[in-house]
């Protein structure tokens, strides 16, 4: 069986050959998650027409702070600028701590907002794509940080928790142009899978590129692509599940 530790790109498939790969495929998550939110948040923004709790606010600001943080530090790694591409990673730490604290804290907001709309247990059903889209990312940051020393696994969690989070960025297009119209409140679980699949064509695109540059792609991406899928399928029967109302109401009513 293939192992993470069994990977060895031929000497043939130098850093050239890989290039600036990654920059620019942290280019294109940066894209997605800006494009994504354009309709519903920078846009409105802009016009001074969006209203939200300064939760939303912060959150927001961190994850796309992330997006420009993660492009700059693997461009720094292309340029060969390793000494100081590690010496950043301080910032990147700090960064996703932030982001799991406030995706968390948004999650419960979101779900305190429906719950003052009478939607309580339709906000319960949707936090699990929230919070365990924010604990599969801590998790994978969490094991890139683990194996910095080994760069082709550091680089490949990296670029999938990047991918990761991509998935609210992309809905935001199905709901805006595809949603039908209705009362405000939190999407049906299952209609966040469609768009998640779309923002992980991106992991594709990485599988296919070690699929051309080293032989087959690396396991990194095969058993967290398969764990990012399980994770979003899952949602859905987990989200109507006793056990996920009687936890996720639990965190909601401690945050009354």
């Amino acid at each position: 069986m293939t192992t993470l530790t069994d990977y060895h790109p031929p000497r043939a498939f130098a850093q050239s050959s890989t290039g600036y790969f990654y920059f620019y495929m942290a280019l294109a998550c940066t894209a997605v998650a800006f494009i994504g939110f354009a309709p519903t948040y920078w846009v409105p923004l802009a016009h001074r027409s969006f209203s939200a709790s300064p939760v939303v606010h912060i959150h927001g600001l961190l994850f796309f702070a992330w997006s420009l943080y993660f492009a700059f530090q693997t461009w720094l790694a292309a340029s060969g600028k390793v000494a100081r591409h590690r010496a950043l990673g301080m910032i990147g730490i700090s960064l996703a701590t932030a982001m799991t604290i406030f995706g968390f804290l948004v999650a419960v907001h979101a779900m305190k907002r429906s719950a003052a709309a009478g939607m309580t247990d339709d906000g319960i059903a949707f936090a699990i794509v929230p919070l365990s889209g924010i604990l599969f990312f801590a998790v994978v940051f969490a094991l890139a940080i683990a194996n910095i020393r080994r760069p082709e696994i550091h680089k490949r969690l990296m670029l999938l928790a990047g991918i990761s989070v991509l998935d609210a960025a992309v809905a935001r297009w199905f709901l805006t142009f595809l949603a039908p119209p209705g009362p405000l409140g939190p999407p049906p679980v299952p209609v966040t899978i469609p768009p998640a699949f779309v923002a992980y064509l991106l992991l594709v695109v990485a599988m296919v590129f070690d699929w051309r540059t080293h032989g087959r792609p690396h396991p990194v991406y095969v058993y967290g692509g398969i764990a990012l899928i399980a994770v979003k399928i899952l949602n859905w029967p987990v989200s109507v599940s006793p056990l996920w109302h009687s936890f996720a109401g639990g965190i909601l009513a401690m945050a009354q």
